[in-house]
């Protein structure tokens, strides 16, 4: 069967950027991520947000998973090793929370949002990083989407 694209709307990016609020030299709160399509069989959702101008490929900013699946993924999840709703946030920039964009001044990185809609809870420790969560994701993925913004 052919999976459904997960279609992801910001509100923390317009226009193909980001908004202040959302990166590290503003706010710094994660933004709201709204859902279409999502498989009324997703038991959880997970977030994965990367810097992928950085020169380390795929630079890891967010991991977030056990996201109760819904319509839309809360925004300003607070920092912790758990977050609201029984989700755990592992490592990614050296934190255990949201890390916006904060590329070197005067130089403009893309990042990209990707919304993952699993079929289970995974039972992972929040010491846990990108390349963890996604070895243990395989095989439970029912759908993905994802959304890029600009940032300088």
């Amino acid at each position: 069967m052919e999976e459904k694209m997960l279609k992801i709307h910001c509100s923390g990016i317009e226009n193909g950027k980001f908004l202040p609020d959302h990166t590290g030299r503003g706010r710094d709160l994660s933004p709201e991520l709204i859902l279409e399509n999502l498989s009324p069989e997703a038991v959880t959702l997970a977030v994965v947000l990367e810097d992928m101008s950085h020169p380390i490929k795929g630079f890891t900013h967010w991991v977030i998973w056990n996201l109760p699946a819904a319509d839309r993924v809360p925004g300003a999840i607070p920092a912790g090793k758990s977050a609201p709703g029984g989700a755990a946030q592992g490592v990614a920039y050296g934190l255990h929370r949201y890390a916006g964009p904060k590329p070197p001044k005067g130089r403009t990185h893309t990042y990209r949002f990707t919304v993952y809609a699993l079929n289970c809870a995974l039972d992972l420790s929040p010491a846990s990083r990108k390349k963890t969560f996604l070895r243990a994701a395989e095989g439970h993925i029912l759908q993905r989407g994802s959304i890029s913004g600009a940032f300088e």
